[in-house]
């Protein structure tokens, strides 16, 4: 018979053996739940292939940031300076603030090695620069193109942003909302009743071009709102086109659409006036139906600095609720 130590060791020998492999029943599991997913995409420049979910991210499209945000996603660096103070991201001091366009501070982004960067809008023109500070980075560019269909952009940019992100139902929901808002103008709004799009900037009231002009351009094609005005040359221009006020009077909208781009970026100025200020004390607009009839929809006020797929949501509600209680 083997002695009692021989026997002891033996035992001390199988629990090691099942210890190790209880062990390894329970990790594996874990490791595999976290290892990330290879992904093709695609963006304006191509065709890329990338893990998902990303380890670190760097955003610098405005129309990107309340998603991210909403989705709970880290960014390593952003073009904080760009961003509302609506967004949470604006007080996380642990974000790396690569600037804004007119003042940026691109070399930032070496520090954080970013596996991702979601940039567009406003920081377009320094793709080639990131490329070059961060060679393994990923760049996604998914600004809305020109000449598609502009609701099919945004919701373009949210699908691959599910993607990326592992998020694909909450991309799902996103553009449901967006149709829905949509379809709720549609319903609502007469085809016979006039529109005029304006922005207001530095005190003054500007024309927003139907097609062609910044923010609200767009959705005259998209609702198709007939327009109380149309000039030629329109620019794209962020504060608007400077038509008359009296011209704009003169062709008397029945609703008027407004984005007050000082609300996203002036607002704290002792010279700043709200939209509805300005267009209410208007005596060139006093007498117009819109004005008269209360049918003036603000955009949200921190448009300016959003513009992504919730701020229309929120927008397109905004005007099927008011076109609805008409």
């Amino acid at each position: 018979m083997p002695s009692l130590k021989l026997r002891f060791v033996a035992l001390l020998g199988a629990a090691a053996i099942s210890l190790t492999a209880c062990g390894a029943e329970i990790s594996a599991p874990a490791e595999s739940s976290s290892a990330a997913t290879t992904i093709t995409v695609e963006d304006n420049n191509g065709t890329h292939t990338l893990s998902s979910p990303p380890a670190s991210v760097v955003a610098t499209d405005n129309r990107t940031f309340q998603t991210l945000s909403d989705w709970g996603i880290t960014l390593k660096a952003a073009a904080v300076k760009l961003m509302p103070s609506t967004n949470p991201y604006k007080a996380d001091t642990s974000i790396v603030d690569l600037g804004n366009h007119r003042e940026p501070n691109l070399e930032a982004i070496v520090a954080v090695d970013p596996e991702i960067i979601i940039n567009g809008q406003r920081f377009t023109q320094y793709q080639d620069d990131f490329a070059k500070l961060a060679p393994r980075a990923t760049i996604l560019n998914l600004d809305p193109r020109d000449g598609q269909p502009f609701d099919t952009e945004l919701k373009r940019q949210i699908t691959v942003l599910g993607d990326v992100f592992a998020k694909a139902d909450e991309a799902k929901k996103l553009n449901a909302d967006f149709d829905a808002a949509i379809a709720r103008v549609k319903k609502a709004y007469d085809p016979k009743a006039t529109v005029m799009g304006v922005i207001t900037s530095g005190g003054n009231i500007n024309y927003s071009a139907p097609g062609a002009g910044r923010t609200l351009g767009p959705l005259f094609g998209l609702l198709g709102l007939t327009p109380a005005l149309e000039v030629k040359d329109a620019s794209t221009d962020h504060q608007g086109d400077d038509i008359s006020v009296e011209a704009i009077a003169k062709s008397n909208p029945d609703w008027i659409l407004v984005m007050d781009r000082d609300a996203a970026v002036a607002a704290g100025e002792a010279e700043y006036k709200p939209a509805s200020q300005l267009l209410e004390s208007s005596e060139a607009l006093k007498n117009v139906s819109a004005t008269a009839k209360k049918n003036i929809v603000y955009m949200p006020a921190d448009t300016y600095t959003n513009e992504g797929i919730q701020t229309y949501t929120t927008f397109l509600n905004n005007f099927a609720d008011a076109l609805e209680g008409k």
